[in-house]
């Protein structure tokens, strides 16, 4: 892979002017580190200022491109691909107002990530509509011609054929293995650590809105660890007082609040709610002293929440031309 090791990044968001707030982690139980953690954002700009980043790093978060693009090999898929193909074929830009589409703003972000010389491009996941062939091919043509290292983690939409009988977790298992299994480069697809300079990404697949219990120990074997970590899922982690009905770990995400179950086709959310181990992967997250944020999609709508010290970026659909630009700077460059 050209250019640099293998990175892992974060995305950050919202719109707090200059906003402190300080974790700690140990490397051991009697040795304790506290560092001042700064976020700034304007727009898609986002500054990450932290005491343990040493070198700096650039990266071009995308999510929810929704490529609806297809061939004739989707012909037999088409009864449960067909709402989603014809959702995003015409967007409207983000800053421009323009009329676009998902292709053009891929391809757009793609270019200015080859601008600014990105270190990384996170794929957050829902970059496909459905598991079509064609587009997985043209997002793996587009990404090599970069030259940038790439890291990416399934969104729902990206393995899931509307109305397609199964289980979520088995549809996914299956759809990542057909379709999707090039773009983790060899890594585990539900799962995956990487370290750049330090600083420790997780890469975790929380796209049937739930954690199972290989990918908790995953994250409590790191968390454990000492080092800075980073979070990337596609789906927010629950957030107390935010707007929306679902999230992972939300404690009143059950039957009765799962309101799109007949649109997309799929499973209702069942009566009890999260497993207890989404709720456990939940409480370690944002009890972990050496997080330093969680970056997300999904939601189509930039916003930044404050959990238990922890900050959560989300960021704005890529089909509509969204996307951030995110610089991690040592502490001392940051001006006062």
């Amino acid at each position: 892979m050209k250019r640099r090791s293998f990175i892992q990044r974060t995305t950050l968001l919202g719109g707090i002017g200059l906003s402190p707030f300080s974790f700690g982690f140990s490397s051991n139980k009697n040795d304790l580190f506290q560092s001042n953690v700064y976020v700034t954002m304007d727009q898609e700009k986002v500054s990450f200022y932290a005491e343990k980043i040493k070198e700096n790093i650039k990266v071009v978060h995308i999510a929810d491109t929704h490529l609806f693009m297809d061939d004739n090999r989707g012909i037999p898929f088409r009864e449960f691909s067909n709402r989603m193909a014809k959702a995003y074929n015409q967007t409207t830009h983000f800053k421009t107002r323009e009329k676009t589409t998902p292709m053009e703003c891929f391809e757009n972000t793609l270019a200015y990530a080859k601008e600014v010389n990105a270190d990384v491009i996170t794929l957050v996941g829902d970059i496909f509509s459905f598991p079509s062939e064609l587009a997985v091919e043209w997002v793996n043509s587009k990404l090599k011609a970069t030259g940038i290292p790439y890291i990416y983690v399934a969104g729902n939409h990206d393995w899931h054929y509307e109305g397609m009988s199964g289980k979520l977790d088995t549809l996914r298992d299956t759809w990542i293995d057909n379709r999707l299994l090039s773009l983790y480069q060899g890594n585990n697809p539900l799962m995956a650590a990487y370290d750049i300079k330090g600083i420790r990404f997780l890469a975790i697949d929380n796209s049937t809105y739930e954690i199972n219990d290989e990918q908790l120990a995953f994250f409590s074997e790191h968390a454990a660890s000492g080092m800075p970590l980073v979070l990337l899922v596609h789906i927010p982690m629950y957030a107390p007082g935010k707007g929306i009905s679902f999230g992972c770990g939300n404690p009143n995400w059950n039957a009765s609040t799962d309101r799109n179950y007949k649109l997309e086709k799929r499973p209702r959310w069942p009566e009890d709610g999260h497993s207890k181990t989404t709720f456990n992967f939940y409480n370690e997250v944002f009890n972990s002293p050496n997080l330093l944020g969680i970056f997300t999609g999904h939601i189509h709508k930039n916003s930044i929440e404050i959990i238990n010290g922890k900050p959560q970026i989300v960021s704005d659909d890529n089909a509509s031309g969204g996307y951030l630009d995110i610089d991690f700077l040592n502490l001392k460059e940051r001006i006062l």
